[in-house]
């Protein structure tokens, strides 16, 4: 008989995991728009184009999430 762990694996050793992180490859100012792109699975550009239209449209409200997001992501 084997024994089974008591804990929950870690989240950097559990395969199949998805981190939520500025991207350090795929970034033009912070890396913020990159990391949810590869976490959300979709194509950066996309996210740039929704971060530039919505602070556009929320009068830089998004602006503030963006900087926010920047200083609190930790980077890969």
């Amino acid at each position: 008989m084997t024994e089974q762990p008591t804990g929950h694996p870690s989240p950097e050793t559990s395969p199949g995991t998805r981190r939520l992180v500025r991207s350090r490859e795929d970034r033009w100012l912070a890396g913020v728009c990159g990391g949810v792109a590869d976490y959300a699975g979709v194509d950066p550009t996309v996210v740039r184009l929704l971060v530039v239209l919505g602070t556009i449209f929320s009068s830089g409200c998004l602006l503030l999430a963006y900087v926010a997001a920047w200083v609190l992501m930790p980077e890969v």
